[in-house]
C-alpha cells in the first residue's frame, strides 16, 4: 500500500511540469497560427482587388478628363457583355440542373433584382462625381462598410468579435487619414456642386453596392460563382443596354474615337473583367466584409499612381494611412467569425421543391462553424483538463 501510494504521488508531481510544457507555447502558437503563409496570400489577393479597381479609376479619368467621354453606363455595359459571353455561355452548355435554363426556373426574378441593384450602385457612385468633391465620395464611399456588416449579421448570421470591430474602426482610422491628407495637400478634386445631392448619391450607391456584396457571398459560398456571374452577366448586359439606349446614346455619339480612346475603353473593360471574375474567389475564401476592408486601399494606390500622371502632391500621411489600413486588415484577419446554424439561411436562393443537402435539419441552432479571413475551419473542441 505504501508503495503504490508513493509511486502514485511520484506521478503526480512528475505531470505538472508536463502539462506547463504543453500550455507555455500557447501565445506563440497563436501567434505563428495568425502570422502565417495564409494570411499573408489572404492579404495579397485583396491587393490584387485594389490594384483593379486602381486601373479601373485611371482609365475612366483619362476617358473623362483628357477626351471627354462620360460614359459610365457604356462602360459598364462592356463589362456585362464580356461576362455574358464567357460566363453566360458556359452555363448555356452545362446540363442537368446547372443548366441555364434549369437555374432561370428557379430564381430569374432573384437575379434580376440583383442585376438591377449591381448596375444602379455602380452608376450612382460615379454619378455623384459630377455634384460632390471627390473627398465625399471617399468618405461616404466607406458606408458600405458598416452596411455589409449589418446584413452579414441579420441574413447570413456571421457573428463578430470585438477584435473584428477593432480592426474595422482602426482600417477607418486609416482611410480618415487619407483624406485628410487630401484636405492638407489641396486634392480636393469635383466641382461640389449640389453638394447634398452627390452625398445623397453616395450613400445609395454604397448602400446598394452592400447588398450586392452579401448576396454575392452567399451565392458563391453556397451555389456557385460561375452561376452568379453568369447571372450578373445576362441580367446586366440586358438592362445596362436598356439604361444606355434611353440615358447615354448622345454623349456615346460624342466621342471622339480613336485608337487613343479604344485602348483605354478596354483597359477599362479588362480590369472591370477581372474585377468581377476575381472577387468572387477572393470572397469565398473571405467574406464581403473582408473584401470591403480591403478594398479601401485602392484610393491610395490611384494617388500613388497619380504622383507619376497627373503631378499629385505628396504627403507622409499617405504612407501612414496605408500602413494604418494593412494593421486593422491584419487584426480583422486574426480571428475567426462563426456561423449560426438556421435552416433558413441555406434555402434563400433555392427552390423550394428542391431537395437542401447541405441544411441542417435537427439540433439546436447553435454556432458549430466557422469562418475567417483564412477560409472555413471547424472549431476546435474545448480543452478538457483532468486533475
Amino acid at each position: 500500500m505504501i508503495s503504490e501510494h508513493h509511486n502514485h504521488v511520484v506521478t503526480t508531481v512528475e505531470s505538472v511540469p508536463a502539462e506547463a510544457v504543453t500550455e507555455s507555447p500557447t501565445l506563440l502558437q497563436r501567434i505563428r497560427k495568425v502570422f502565417n503563409r495564409e494570411l499573408l496570400l489572404t492579404l495579397a489577393l485583396g491587393q490584387v482587388l485594389s490594384l483593379l479597381i486602381c486601373g479601373i479609376g485611371l482609365t475612366s479619368k483619362y476617358l473623362a478628363d483628357d477626351f471627354h467621354a462620360n460614359t459610365p453606363v457604356f462602360q459598364s455595359f462592356l463589362n456585362y457583355i464580356l461576362l455574358f459571353l464567357v460566363y453566360t455561355t458556359t452555363l448555356a452548355v452545362r446540363q442537368g440542373e446547372e443548366n441555364l435554363l434549369a437555374i432561370l426556373k428557379r430564381r430569374w426574378w432573384k437575379y434580376m433584382i440583383l442585376g438591377l441593384i449591381d448596375i444602379e450602385a455602380n452608376y450612382l457612385v460615379i454619378k455623384a462625381y459630377q455634384y460632390t468633391t471627390l473627398t465625399s465620395v471617399q468618405l461616404l464611399d466607406c458606408f458600405v462598410i458598416p452596411v455589409v456588416l449589418l446584413l452579414s449579421w441579420f441574413f447570413l448570421l456571421v457573428r463578430y468579435k470585438a477584435v473584428h470591430f477593432v480592426g474595422v474602426g482602426v482600417c477607418l482610422l486609416g482611410m480618415g487619414c487619407m483624406v485628410g491628407a487630401d484636405v492638407l495637400v489641396g486634392r480636393q478634386q469635383g466641382l461640389g456642386d449640389h453638394k447634398l445631392l452627390g452625398d445623397l448619391l453616395v450613400l445609395a450607391g454604397a448602400t446598394l453596392y452592400g447588398i450586392s456584396n452579401v448576396c454575392e457571398e452567399f451565392i458563391v459560398k453556397n451555389l456557385s460563382r460561375v452561376e452568379f456571374l453568369g447571372m450578373m452577366g445576362l441580367f446586366g448586359s440586358f438592362f445596362s443596354g436598356i439604361q444606355l439606349a434611353i440615358m447615354e446614346h448622345k454623349e456615346l455619339l460624342k466621342v471622339p474615337w480613336d485608337w487613343q480612346i479604344g485602348l483605354l475603353y478596354v483597359g477599362f473593360s479588362a480590369c472591370m473583367f477581372g474585377l468581377y471574375s476575381f472577387m468572387p474567389v477572393v470572397i469565398r475564401r473571405t467574406s464581403a466584409a473582408a473584401v470591403n476592408l480591403s478594398l479601401l486601399t485602392a484610393d491610395l494606390y490611384s494617388l500613388f499612381c497619380g504622383l507619376f500622371l497627373f503631378q499629385y502632391k505628396f504627403s507622409g500621411l499617405y504612407l501612414l494611412s496605408f500602413f494604418i489600413i494593412v494593421l486593422g486588415l491584419i487584426l480583422y484577419s486574426s480571428s475567426s467569425t462563426y456561423v449560426a446554424q438556421d435552416p433558413r439561411v441555406y434555402k434563400q436562393f433555392r427552390n423550394a421543391g428542391a431537395p437542401v443537402t447541405d441544411a441542417p435539419t435537427t439540433g439546436p441552432m447553435e454556432p458549430s462553424v466557422t469562418y475567417t479571413s483564412l477560409g472555413q475551419e471547424m472549431e476546435e473542441e474545448p480543452r478538457i483538463r483532468v486533475a
